[in-house]
């Protein structure tokens, strides 16, 4: 069995022009990452990516360019595939919940400092490869 989950890179700029990272802090694993999560029956990959940063941070916004896929095996010994997109929110805004307790809007350099997984700081690096260029 393939598990399939989706999430977003999201992104704003601030005055200046200068972009900053969001990540999340899921103190079910005491991790900071991009907000993400497994698809639900009847979803597309597009769907559940915008749903889960709706649910894990309370932003909205339409997905923007597709960055690479993870693909690994999960703890259960399955095969997991996680499509990204960058996301630049238009609405919302963050509340604690029970998946995310805190949320951080980072520069590059800080975001890849904080970040809890290789696999998402290479996820920042080929974002900002393709917002700064």
């Amino acid at each position: 069995m393939t598990v399939r989950a989706a999430g977003c890179v999201v992104f704003r700029r601030d005055g200046d022009g200068s972009i900053e990272y969001l990540l999340t802090h899921r103190p079910r694993y005491d991790d900071w990452s991009h907000p993400k999560g497994k698809r639900d029956p009847g979803e597309i990959d597009e769907e559940t990516a915008v749903r889960e940063v709706r649910e894990e941070t309370g932003f909205t916004g339409p997905l923007g360019v597709e960055l690479s896929a993870s693909i690994y095996v999960d703890h259960r010994g399955r095969d997991k595939i996680v499509r990204y997109w960058l996301m630049e929110p238009d609405g919302g805004g963050f509340e604690p919940n029970d998946e995310v307790d805190e949320i951080r809007w980072l520069d590059l350099g800080s975001a890849v400092d904080l970040v809890s997984y290789d696999r998402d700081r290479q996820l920042l690096v080929e974002a900002a490869a393709l917002l700064e260029s």
